[in-house]
């Protein structure tokens, strides 16, 4: 089981990094002409948010 919580935990890592790399470049579009594509980019840092907590939730259902 540990190998298993590893390799969510390095999934859940690997989300954050990208929920980190979205925000930034929608923070960039924000004010732009081109804001219409920070809209689809929140919406997208949005779904790994929700995606990260399911992995947690799946994470703390795994039993020893």
């Amino acid at each position: 089981m540990e190998s298993h919580r590893a390799e969510l935990s390095t999934l859940r890592a690997q989300l954050d990094d990208l929920v980190e790399r979205v925000t930034d470049v929608a923070t960039r579009f924000e004010d732009s002409t081109d804001s219409a594509v920070a809209d689809d980019l929140f919406a997208t840092e949005r779904s790994l948010l929700a995606a990260r907590r399911m992995l947690e939730r799946a994470a703390t259902r795994l039993t020893d």
